[in-house]
């Protein structure tokens, strides 16, 4: 069969990348919002605003991932397993930045079930042993992106998933370590909000960050945005798939 008629499996392209193996840090980034760039209400709801198949997607994004890293804005404000539930596969390592101890310690991501579970932080009090602690007098700037993801990678996860919230995912991107970045786009418009990526202000159009992008349109809606960092482009394709977990 030639090229054109050999059919493609847009999860096939979309999950790809994650697969292959590396000899370094892989970091992907992925933030859910509205049409009007919001991923909370005023108050910090957010749970529903992506719905059953933007779940589906982030669960498959933790089943293909080393580690899922969370601020500790996230966990305050959601309480997240952290876990992958509503797809096959084995749920990845978990790690918290959390400067000065804020988790509450029964907190659903502590949950003893053989996961490997880390915290950057200054507060050494109160968490369960099992709980890998890395501090500054670990690795002097241990809070900065690049120090993160390189302690993770000594730990051998290669492939990072940084999942939230927005501050955490924007620090990432101006620190130039985000090699993909997925936009899940609701159809809905809140009005009002927490507002998405806050990165580096520019002074010009030729400051911005052109990624290459290939859409998907999930089921019930979301736009799903593709964005390779690494490289450039005008846009990509559009391909429309289901929920059913991969």
């Amino acid at each position: 069969m030639n090229r054109r008629e050999t059919p493609i499996d847009p999860l096939a392209a979309l999950y790809e990348p994650l697969l292959r193996p590396r000899a370094t840090p892989y970091v992907i980034a992925q933030l859910g919002q509205s049409l009007d760039g919001r991923i909370a209400t005023p108050t910090g709801k957010s749970r529903d605003i992506n719905g059953l198949s933007g779940l589906d997607h982030l669960h498959r994004l933790r089943a293909l991932v080393d580690v899922v890293v969370v601020g500790v804005g996230t966990v305050v404000a959601d309480n997240p397993r952290l876990t992958t539930r509503r797809v096959p596969g084995r749920s990845p390592a978990r790690a918290v930045i959390d400067r000065s101890g804020r988790s509450p310690r029964d907190a659903k991501w502590l949950a003893p079930d053989g996961c490997h579970r880390i915290v950057f932080t200054h507060n050494d009090a109160g968490w369960p042993e099992a709980v890998e602690r890395i501090g500054p007098t670990d690795e002097p700037d241990i809070f900065e992106p690049a120090k993160l993801v390189a302690a993770l990678g000594a730990r051998g996860h290669r492939t990072i998933l940084v999942e939230g919230g927005a501050s955490t995912v924007s620090r990432f991107i101006d620190a130039g370590l985000v090699d993909r970045l997925h936009v899940c786009v609701a159809p809905i418009i809140l009005g009002s909000g927490r507002p998405g990526l806050a990165l580096r202000p520019i002074d010009g159009l030729d400051g911005a960050l052109r990624p290459r992008v290939d859409a998907y349109l999930l089921d019930d809606g979301n736009i799903l945005c593709d964005c390779d960092l690494r490289g450039t482009g005008e846009g990509g394709t559009y391909v429309g798939f289901g929920s059913e977990p991969a």
